[in-house]
């Protein structure tokens, strides 16, 4: 019944929108892949031949009011995301209008307080994640620098909702705006609150007590000039026992960030970020598990790399328990230095790292007044450790290029939850040269190299890879790219695997608003990342079908 009148609220909106009384807008994506069986690469045999995730959005606008809707299609769903992502659905529709200052939107919206410690409601759909709320939001500003939200909803679990009622709060008061003589200053102040409240029923069947309604806080704070900002947030979760079976852990969560940037200068910045993080696994449904129902979200605190390779062992947060940190450097030598030449030099330099709480996470031992030392990095067990340099340099008008090596640890016991044995070190390095062979077409080169370190005649995990792509592209309308991963065999304790090439075309063409892009090669197993949040990408073989449009 929701479905079908959203529909029918749109139907004369849309016939209002094209006779100028409002404004029609939209987009439309579709990916389709083939399967071919090739047990060389691991990829097994898929049953459909032709798998395919879809949607289209469809907005209404009209001065202060605005309605959408968004259709969703899975036949089936591509391999690596979740199955129960099936069948068609308009799985999103709102509506929303502002009256005086207030903000009302009933239906579903995405929502996120702060950082996101206790509450981000998100849509990120490489990653087959979409939490949407379904419910009422208010948002409301009674006075100059102070803002306030406030909403009442359930959560999307696929085509449906999960079972827990979630009811939040968040003010945020700028203190620059309040206050008047605050107005002309040069440091800023602004200060946060938030809570988020989850209501579900206790389970009959088993004989502990469930929290019923569980509530979880936030304070944050923002100061800046115009070289410093400073940003720290602390989060705290009251007990949240899992399933709610025998061993399940009543301890409390908590979690503390802050993160640091100075920029004295064009040209040069410095950045530091740290959190704390214990057991603040937070979702709307005290039974669930993998990315299903999630609330609380902990930035990423390591650096996201683009390229394929270096890639290749992206890190997970660990809302379990986690201590990291993270420091980036860039700088730029002016133009005609000696390191600068004649077009100037960019140098990034990134170290991060992440470990254990010292002394153990307490959703770890159980025990609700444990408390694990609150700062350490020595004895404890290391998950991630990256440090990587960058240079970006202009040679000519028409040749430049990008250099990276990268130099990780990576725990694929904790991470994956492999039985590896032992922390991966795998060294990258990667350049990327691009050169202009007239001012609309470019020619791409781009090569990497991936060594882990080998014990004896065993090499870690899959062994060394090697990396090439060859790219050509006439601006705005068209490209083509070959490239191939290539590994090259290896021997670990189940014994010598052959080399194999993971060869890969691919083109694309845009015109406007519309691009197509079609792809036919092999696909190697692995981990796909968006802001320490991933998914696996299983090994395939076919052809993809990639087309995105709007209006």
């Amino acid at each position: 019944m929701k479905k079908i009148f959203f529909v029918l609220l749109l139907s004369p909106l849309i016939i209002l929108g094209q006779d100028n009384l409002g404004q029609i807008s939209g987009d439309f994506f579709i990916n389709a892949q083939t399967y071919n069986e090739d047990a060389k690469i691991g990829a097994g045999k898929v049953s459909e031949y032709l798998l395919m995730n879809g949607y289209s959005n469809i907005r209404f606008t009209k001065g202060n009011f605005s309605a959408g809707l968004r259709y969703e299609s899975y036949l089936n769903a591509l391999e690596g995301f979740d199955p129960r992502y099936q069948g068609n659905s308009i799985a999103h529709r709102y509506a929303q209008y502002k009256i005086e200052g207030l903000d009302i939107t009933v239906g579903n919206f995405y929502e996120q307080f702060g950082n996101g410690l206790i509450l981000r409601s998100y849509e990120e759909k490489q990653l087959g994640i979409d939490n949407s709320m379904d419910g009422i939001r208010l948002k409301y500003s009674p006075t100059k620098g102070l803002y306030l939200k406030g909403f009442i909803a359930k959560q999307r679990l696929f085509f449906e909702l999960g079972p827990g009622i979630i009811r939040g709060f968040d003010a945020e008061l700028n203190i620059n705006d309040a206050l008047n003589f605050l107005s002309e200053s040069k440091i800023k102040y602004t200060l946060g609150g938030s809570f988020i409240s989850r209501y579900q029923g206790d389970i009959d069947n088993i004989p502990y007590d469930m929290p019923e309604n569980v509530g979880a806080y936030a304070i944050r704070t923002n100061i800046s000039t115009d070289k410093i900002t400073l940003n720290t947030e602390y989060a705290y979760k009251e007990n949240d026992p899992k399933g709610g079976f025998s061993g399940s852990n009543f301890a409390p969560g908590k979690a503390l960030i802050t993160n640091l940037s100075y920029s004295p200068k064009k040209g040069f910045g410095l950045i530091f970020e740290a959190h704390r993080v214990d057991n603040m696994d937070f979702r709307s449904d005290r039974t669930a598990t993998l990315q299903d129902l999630t609330l609380s979200y902990i930035p990423a605190i390591t650096k996201q790399h683009v390229y394929s390779l270096a890639a290749f062992y992206p890190f997970a947060t660990q809302p379990i328990g986690e201590l990291g940190f993270q420091g980036e450097l860039y700088y730029t030598f002016k133009k005609k230095s000696k390191l600068g030449g004649k077009y100037g030099t960019k140098i990034t330099a990134n170290y991060s790292r992440v470990n254990a709480l010292n002394g153990g996470s307490s959703v770890l031992t159980g025990i609700e007044e444990h408390t694990p030392m609150f700062f350490s990095i020595k004895n404890e067990t290391l998950f991630f450790r990256d440090a990587n340099i960058e240079v970006r340099k202009k040679l000519s008008k028409k040749v430049k290029f990008t250099a990276n090596y990268i130099d990780l640890i990576y725990n694929k016991d904790i991470i994956e939850g492999k039985n590896n044995g032992k922390n991966i070190n795998a060294k990258i390095g990667v350049l990327d040269i691009s050169y202009k062979i007239k001012p609309k077409k470019t020619l791409r080169l781009e090569l990497q190299y991936l060594a882990v370190n080998k014990n004896k005649k065993y090499y870690q995990d899959k062994g060394n890879w090697t990396m090439g792509m060859l790219e050509y592209t006439i601006s705005p309308k068209w490209f083509f790219a070959l490239s191939d991963q290539y590994n090259g065999g290896y021997t670990d304790v189940d014994g010598e695997h052959d080399a194999v090439h993971y060869l890969n075309f691919s083109c694309g063409y845009t015109k406007k608003a519309n691009r197509f892009v079609l792809g036919y090669g092999k696909q190697r197993e692995g981990i796909f990342c968006a802001g320490g949040v991933c998914r696996r990408v299983p090994s395939s073989n076919g052809l993809t079908l990639t087309i995105t449009s709007s209006f």
